[in-house]
């Protein structure tokens, strides 16, 4: 499974890089924002939503720490899916966040 750090992600965002970034947390968890443009997907929503996702896309998870996002990789991953788990998670993001 394919990793990236927080900073390689902020990067990425502050040039404007198209990205596909899902955030598997719950809600009580995304009340607290959201990286820009993210989507959430619940974890346990994960194999009820891989259908309505595009595999000739790359996407990069996030949940608080990074274990639930492997988990959610590990499992698109196997579905064909490329995936980037972000490491750290959350807790190691400290760029811009969006309230939704």
């Amino acid at each position: 499974m394919k990793t990236m750090t927080t900073d390689e992600l902020i990067n990425l965002l502050d040039a404007n890089e198209d990205l596909n970034i899902i955030d598997v947390r719950e809600d009580h968890e995304v009340e607290n924002g959201m990286i820009p443009g993210a989507v959430h997907i619940p974890l346990g929503s994960i194999p009820e939503e891989a259908p309505n996702l595009d595999k000739s896309k790359e996407y990069i998870l996030v949940c608080k720490g990074g274990v639930r996002s492997a988990n959610a990789a590990e499992y698109l991953e196997a579905q064909g899916f490329e995936v980037v788990n972000l490491e750290g998670g959350m807790m190691s993001y400290d760029g811009e966040l969006e309230f939704k």
